[in-house]
């Protein structure tokens, strides 16, 4: 149970079913991926099914970044679970130097 404050008042919010506390629909997994642009940059973020998000980057219709990058290459994927737990992650890559970054898509494991 969430209690959200919209006024004075607050309001009880329940998630959907089958989802937990933090949104999650029961059983679904989060990944962060990164995929190597056209112009040898790297591009991270998180998805529930990263085949389909590979292909809209692709499409152009994927992140902002990637659009002017494209064809688009999944190069890392790693399961992490909980949404909140994926960005989190998310945010560790990111921080990651460029040479970081390169060493965990060879080693395609967690630095």
């Amino acid at each position: 149970m969430v209690l959200c404050r919209l006024s004075q008042n607050p309001v009880e919010v329940k998630p959907t079913p089958g989802q937990g506390e933090g949104g999650n629909r029961v059983g679904e997994i989060w990944y962060v991926y990164m995929v190597e642009c056209a112009d040898s940059s790297l591009y991270t973020g998180i998805a529930l099914d990263v085949a389909r998000r590979v292909a809209l980057h692709n499409q152009g219709r994927g992140a902002k970044y990637t659009r002017a990058r494209r064809p688009v290459q999944e190069v890392y994927r790693e399961a992490v679970g909980e949404r909140g737990s994926a960005l989190r992650r998310e945010l560790e890559i990111k921080r990651l130097r460029r040479q970081e970054k390169r060493a965990l898509v060879r080693a395609g494991r967690r630095v």
